[in-house]
């Protein structure tokens, strides 16, 4: 396959309803990513402030929720450029992403790109 045959694409846009946040970590796309990704992209259009966790441990990012007069926050984690120029880094396929903050309103999304390999 030559390298002009790949193409990006979009995994499902993932999301979760703030009114059903428990505080605790829950599952944000419980199948897992659906392939490897090399961007992820979070937006917060919820009122919750929300964490993230990769592990559901661990917590390893945080959003502010919207407020009056504030505007939705994103965070994109993006791998296209790899240190040491080796190729690109990847979150792994099966990876499930978790998400804790207390009931709000809105959503939490996320969406994300990867390698797609067919023309």
């Amino acid at each position: 396959m030559s390298i002009f045959s790949r193409k990006v694409a979009a995994i499902p846009l993932s999301s979760i309803d703030a009114s059903s946040l428990t505080g605790t970590y829950q599952a944000l796309n419980a199948g897992g990513l659906p392939d490897p990704c090399f961007i992820l992209r979070f937006e917060n259009a919820s009122t919750s402030d929300v964490t993230i966790s990769f592990d559901g441990t661990t917590d390893n990012e945080f959003l502010p929720g919207t407020a009056a007069g504030i505007p939705r926050e994103n965070l994109e984690l993006n791998f296209l450029a790899s240190p040491g120029g080796e190729g690109l880094l990847f979150f792994p396929k099966g990876t499930v992403i978790y998400v804790k903050g207390n009931a709000g309103v809105g959503t939490f999304n996320l969406s994300g790109y990867y390698q797609n390999g067919d023309s």
